[in-house]
């Protein structure tokens, strides 16, 4: 009877386990359709998935939306597919089957049985992007949420002046690296703009060469500007190295040799000729100034050691060929060439007879404003010729030149505030050239406009322009005390201005 009972129950174990091994081996084999426990491809799980629920999953998870984050502010958000992003499932599928399948299937049926997991199975990505396209769409959404920082500004119209504002920019190379790591991660899919602080621009030249270029775009012709800070030697330069006609601009050079020729004080006689030369731009006056240049009475040999005068100071492109109102002589030459009138960009067709740049009047006046301290080029180029008290008196002289529609308007009238100054123009030439002492800084400055094309250049359209760009000058060294321009009722033009003769009276000159 105890055999019988043995041999039923070893034969029900068999039974058992022959179907436990039997149902096993069923699942064993449904199983094989689906993906290995501990199997991740492309950093997703997909353990016991299907072929296709592993395609479907990896697919969600890597063609989601990326949010792009600036801050704590969703900013955008960024397509994979808008990228070029493709991930090769497929490929990465086939290499998991293959390193499961590379296992002994006995070992594998096993494991299966006894419970034991299996050895781990993890495919990386295999995915590419086109970097070029991820990049415009960083500037795309970089140009759309940056706030760089905003510059002074000097406001044309209203004379107003505007701080600088700070901002915040994307740096674009760590915020392309973010983006990049975003698109090959299937959790948390997004990423944050690295941001750089941008400091508020500081107050410099620039601001006032914006200001200037701007007035300038609505005048139809030609406009020469030089503006240079006597503190910093920062420059504003615009055509300031085109030549252009002398006019009676010229005759601050004029009053810079006249004194480097005298030996001894301007006598009464001497002192009457630079004042109506100052203050009336008298031509007559000036040219017999180039007399006492020239050390004889002869005005064509005082304007050619002026013009060597000129040179010898770096004026380069500076000449006066033939005196003020006086004719071409065949003994005498009728121009000079210099590298401003032989350029072939531009042609402001200017006076053959005598020319210079904005460049040499306002390196002119420089000198004499330094000269005036007791320093600076002039003394060095003629020790023994000029003083710190006639470059003084020049600067004075000049103070006396009371035209106001140019330079002056743009200024204020007060005690703390001199402008010493000449004018000039011609019939289609209005400029103005002078040293501005201001609570803010002292400058040179020199303006001219011109219209070539035409026979005659309106003052009333000039003028205005001239005095605005003088009022910007002024503003820029005076931010903190602005001036808001002379009320409407004050803004007069003479009518009698310009006088294309400066004021000239008849002469004769000698031509030798």
């Amino acid at each position: 009877m105890l055999k019988v009972v043995r041999r039923t129950l070893l034969l029900a174990l068999l039974v058992v386990g022959g179907a436990f091994l039997l149902y096993q081996g069923f699942l064993f084999w449904r199983a094989l359709d689906k993906l290995p426990p501990g199997t991740t491809i492309a950093g997703v799980d997909v353990a016991g998935m299907t072929l296709d629920a592993a395609r479907e999953t990896i697919s969600e998870r890597y063609l989601a939306p990326i949010a792009v984050f600036r801050g704590d502010e969703r900013a955008a958000e960024l397509l994979p597919a808008e990228v070029g992003f493709s991930i090769d499932i497929e490929a990465m599928l086939t290499a998991a089957r293959a390193e499961w399948e590379q296992q002994e299937m006995w070992r594998r049926y096993a494991e299966f049985v006894v419970g034991l997991s299996p050895r781990p199975i993890a495919i990386g990505i295999i995915a590419r992007h086109d970097d070029a396209a991820l990049r415009r769409q960083l500037d795309t959404i970089a140009d759309f949420v940056d706030r760089p920082a905003q510059g002074p500004q000097l406001l044309v119209d209203t004379g107003e002046i505007h701080p600088g504002q700070p901002g915040v920019v994307t740096d674009r190379e760590t915020s392309m690296q973010q983006l990049r790591v975003a698109l090959y991660r299937p959790e948390e899919r997004s990423a944050a703009l690295t941001l750089i602080d941008e400091p508020a621009p500081a107050w410099n030249i620039q601001v006032l060469q914006d200001a200037i270029e701007n007035q300038l775009a609505s005048f139809e012709g030609f406009g020469s500007v030089y503006v240079l800070d006597l503190q910093t030697g920062e420059e504003v330069r615009i055509n300031s190295d085109v030549a252009v006609s002398g006019l009676s601009i010229l005759k601050i050079a004029i009053f810079v040799e006249a004194y480097r020729t005298l030996d001894q004080p301007p006598n009464d006689y001497e002192r009457q000729l630079f004042i109506d030369t100052a203050t009336a731009s008298s031509n007559h006056a000036a040219n017999l100034l180039l007399h006492i240049i020239a050390g004889e009475e002869n005005t064509y040999a005082g304007a050619a050691a002026l013009t060597e005068g000129m040179h010898e100071m770096g004026m380069v492109n500076s000449f006066m060929a033939i005196p003020y109102d006086a004719q071409v002589v065949p003994s005498r030459p009728s121009t000079y060439a210099t590298p401003a009138n032989e350029r072939t960009d531009i042609n402001t067709n200017p006076d053959p007879t005598m020319q210079t740049t904005a460049e040499d009047i306002g390196y002119l006046l420089a000198m004499l404003y330094y000269c005036a301290k007791g320093e600076g080029g002039l003394l060095a180029i003629y020790p023994d010729e000029i003083t710190q008290d006639e470059c003084q008196a020049i600067v004075d002289l000049m103070v006396q030149n009371v035209e106001g529609n140019l330079i002056r308007y743009g200024v204020p009238e007060t005690a703390d505030v001199r402008v010493s100054h000449k004018h000039g123009w011609s019939f289609n030439e209005h400029g103005d050239a002078g040293i501005v002492y201001s609570p803010g800084g002292d400058y040179v400055i020199y303006t001219l406009l011109a219209q070539p094309e035409n026979d005659w250049l309106m003052s009333e359209y000039s003028f205005p322009i001239l005095r605005e760009i003088s009022r910007s000058a002024y503003n820029y060294f005076n931010p903190d005390a602005p001036y808001e321009g002379r009320p409407a009722h004050e803004q007069t033009i003479d009518a009698s201005a310009p006088d294309p003769t400066n004021g000239a009276l008849p002469e004769t000159v000698d031509g030798n």
